[in-house]
């Protein structure tokens, strides 16, 4: 165990391991923004004025029943 350290770390192996932790946690956000606009393209959470339209599943359904 390292003098002076909670986690048991060297100073160098707390710096790795932090600059690891930080591109890692970016690399997440950037997946998880992409993500959201995905799904906001495919299929918006706030309706506009008219409300949600139907999908074409649904019309297609409709049509046939």
């Amino acid at each position: 165990m390292s003098d002076g350290s909670i986690s048991g770390l060297s100073e160098a192996e707390a710096k790795e391991f932090h600059s690891i932790f930080v591109t890692s946690f970016f690399l997440f956000i950037v997946v998880a923004v992409v993500a959201h606009i995905l799904a906001w393209m495919w299929r918006p959470w706030l309706p506009k004025a008219t409300g949600y339209a139907m999908d074409s599943v649904h019309q297609l359904t409709s049509v046939l029943c």
